[in-house]
């Protein structure tokens, strides 16, 4: 059962100024309503991070770039997110659109929801054993070449195996979440949301391993450009540049130990038709047919 809501955060997203208004309305909602809340029209995922951990639901206000960036934050706390959508797909959000927030913030409110957890993976970029970054992701993590156009070589080990040694203009190493997004771009499978895998797609192999990988929840994953490389190489999380990696360094990606949490109003079976509906928005939804009599 979710926890009873005494204070609410509300966040905006910092780069969709549109977003803001939206984010007043709901915060000012709240307060009539009697309950504690606050709300940062901008912030990043550490300066928001004393807030997040007195509440007990954030509400996240964009798409679905919104609802990364606010479950990244939220995730260290074990906080729920509900989102509102104001981008262009809304994978993750819950609430239609900006105009039709108050009835289903009222189901939230009066603890009509229920809590999806999905898995997060941590990347760390490692040079010479020393750690550069670490970050967690909801989405992805994805190794690829900068403005140059060629292909890099990323060797490739699994819990410490060599596996294969990739030529490809990126590697994206995905949660199930993220098999929704860049990785379903490149041929990867869909995976339900709540299935804990790591998989590991090939962005445009050449001569090289070119079917994705699903690995388990334990598996861990490392990447390592050949000192031979002279191919520029960037690592993002989530969509977030964390920096170049230079030949010989290392980027190991495994299970997070955060989980992002979400508030949810739909079934528990909404996935499948959600996705659908973004897929194949010119099909119409047909029930299954009754059983003939013979």
């Amino acid at each position: 059962m979710p926890a009873e809501l005494k204070c609410i955060g509300v966040l905006a997203h910092p780069q969709r100024p549109q977003s803001a208004p939206v984010a007043h309305q709901i915060a000012a909602h709240l307060a009539r309503r009697g309950f504690a809340q606050w709300m940062y029209t901008q912030w990043d995922e550490a300066s928001v991070q004393p807030a997040i951990a007195g509440a007990d639901l954030v509400i996240a206000i964009g798409g679905d770039g919104a609802m990364l960036r606010a479950a990244r934050a939220c995730a260290q706390r074990g906080v729920p997110v509900l989102g509102v959508n104001m981008g262009y797909l809304g994978f993750l959000t819950e609430i239609a659109g900006p105009d039709a927030w108050e009835e289903p913030l009222e189901r939230v409110l009066a603890g009509d929801f229920w809590i999806e957890e999905r898995m997060m993976l941590q990347s760390s970029h490692l040079r010479d054993d020393v750690l550069l970054s670490s970050a967690n992701a909801l989405n992805d993590v994805v190794i690829s070449r900068g403005v140059a156009a060629r292909t890099i070589r990323l060797e490739t080990y699994i819990d410490k195996d060599w596996t294969t040694t990739y030529n490809a203009d990126a590697l994206i190493i995905a949660t199930a979440t993220g098999s929704t997004a860049y990785a379903l771009a490149c041929g990867g499978p869909i995976l339900p949301p709540e299935l804990r895998n790591i998989l590991i797609v090939p962005v445009a192999p050449h001569l090289s391993m070119e079917r994705p990988i699903i690995l388990s929840e334990g598996a861990t994953v490392e990447i390592i450009p050949p000192l031979n490389n002279s191919t520029d190489i960037a690592l993002t999380v989530d969509g977030v540049l964390m920096g170049t990696i230079l030949p010989g360094d290392r980027v190991r990606v495994q299970a997070s130990q955060h989980v992002s949490r979400f508030a949810r109003l739909r079934e528990r079976h909404y996935f499948y038709r959600s996705l659908l509906d973004r897929l194949e928005p010119r099909q119409s939804v047909r029930s299954i047919p009754e059983k003939r009599q013979i």
